[in-house]
């Protein structure tokens, strides 16, 4: 007997945001790093591989504290007094204009939502620098709620303040094992690399498509 797979109609799409909507700029870590004799990712591991941004990207500690201890951690690794590299690095990065241009050609067809791991400050920083804050209907930062990717409960979460089921939604990520992670909840995943990858082609391929 056949049996018949049911294709349930996408209706939601939600999107990580370092790495999605917002463009890290890994390249110039590699370029702080050489020129400051640093081993390959000194500067993100101390930033995001402690147990200090663990923390934070579940609602404890202090920000402060953890960009000031990254940094020292940082010249604990070099041995000596840097510049505040973490901050050259941020001050790198920047929106990632095609698929925020994206994003609204998207609107309304179909409901968006932000699902990041981040510091309580993100939600500002869409309202105030990006001022784009208007195109989602929710915003999932793991600090805000208490847990984060890949911990399946914060997937459903995401889609169900959507009001969509899982099988409903696209999940759209830089790193694959968050992707996988959705995946294995019933949600579609797209796996992003900016510089390398379409996000608006990648959306067609699972019958998504945005206006002209």
């Amino acid at each position: 007997m056949a049996q018949w797979r049911i294709m349930t109609t996408i209706r939601g799409l939600i999107f990580d945001y370092g790495g999605v909507l917002w463009d890290m700029r890994w390249d110039i870590t590699r370029e702080l790093e050489q020129e400051h004799g640093l081993r390959e990712r000194a500067i993100p591991d101390t930033l995001y591989g402690s147990e200090t941004w663990r923390k934070i990207e579940v609602g404890a500690g202090d920000r402060d504290e953890w960009l000031q201890s990254a940094h020292r951690d940082l010249e604990v690794a070099a041995g000596r007094a840097l510049p505040p590299l973490h901050l050259h690095w941020r001050e790198s990065q920047h929106f990632i204009a095609p698929n925020i241009d994206l994003i609204r050609r998207l609107r309304p067809s179909y409901k968006t939502a932000v699902l990041s791991n981040a510091d309580n400050t993100l939600r500002q920083r869409l309202t105030d620098a990006g001022r784009i804050i208007d195109l989602f209907d929710e915003i999932v930062v793991s600090a805000d709620v208490g847990m984060a990717k890949p911990d399946p409960r914060i997937y459903a979460l995401a889609s169900a303040r959507l009001g969509l089921t899982p099988d409903e939604c696209v999940f759209v990520d830089d790193l694959d094992r968050n992707v996988e992670a959705a995946r294995e909840t019933g949600m579609h995943g797209v796996h992003f690399v900016v510089g390398r990858d379409d996000l608006q082609e990648q959306f067609a391929a699972l019958g998504v498509r945005a206006r002209s």
